[in-house]
């Protein structure tokens, strides 16, 4: 079962996350606790190519040599991946990286290796792969890691890295609470629909 957002393209499978039988958190995000006391924070994990591949807990900031590429998973709906494009100008403006891309998983355009390619051209030596998902099921484990290995055997000395999905990290925290609070002012009249529930109709009061 599977259920995607299109503010985010997040995707979730009950396979993958389900507490079922012999169901347990993976040991990788199994952290010691923070500020939060919590044992669940992947925000300093990524999936590397350096070393025959495994994790590392931390790597240097972007540079100058560097492409990234924000991947979602992809939708039959326009408008949800346009949605991603824009976020890609959004991160771009903020970060000033200057090689940012967009890439979907599947059923859409531009696909990793797209951007992966577009990347290499505009001069980056080391690609870095942001999954635009939540929790790390089995796209972040098994299905980017496979498109990007594909992608860049077409550029020989091209290295590349896969960083942690979102995960639990505090800010999210703002984030859902911003959209609850604003959804709940546009239910209470206050407030005109934002830009991901406009012309939906979808954000109101049910009874």
């Amino acid at each position: 079962m599977e259920a995607s957002s299109s503010s985010s393209s997040l995707t979730f499978t009950r396979r993958e996350f389900g507490r079922g039988p012999g169901w347990a958190i993976p040991d990788f995000v199994k952290l010691c606790g923070g500020p939060l006391k919590s044992k669940y924070l992947p925000s300093r994990l990524c999936l590397a190519t350096a070393n025959g591949g495994g994790f590392r807990k931390e790597l240097k900031g972007v540079g100058g040599g560097d492409g990234v590429i924000i991947v979602d998973h992809g939708s039959r709906r326009k408008e949800s991946n346009l949605m991603l494009n824009e976020f890609v100008v959004m991160f771009r403006e903020k970060t000033k990286y200057p090689i940012v891309e967009p890439a979907h998983m599947e059923l859409a355009e531009p696909s990793i290796k797209d951007a992966f390619s577009s990347c290499v051209q505009q001069g980056a030596e080391r690609v870095i792969v942001s999954p635009f998902f939540l929790f790390p099921g089995r796209h972040w484990h098994q299905d980017i890691p496979s498109l990007t290995a594909e992608a860049a055997k077409d550029h020989p000395g091209v290295s590349y890295v896969i960083t942690a999905p979102l995960g639990l990290h505090e800010l999210l925290v703002d984030v859902v609470n911003d959209r609850i609070k604003y959804c709940l002012s546009h239910v209470a009249g206050e407030e005109d629909e934002c830009s991901v529930c406009a012309g939906t109709g979808k954000c109101r009061l049910y009874n």
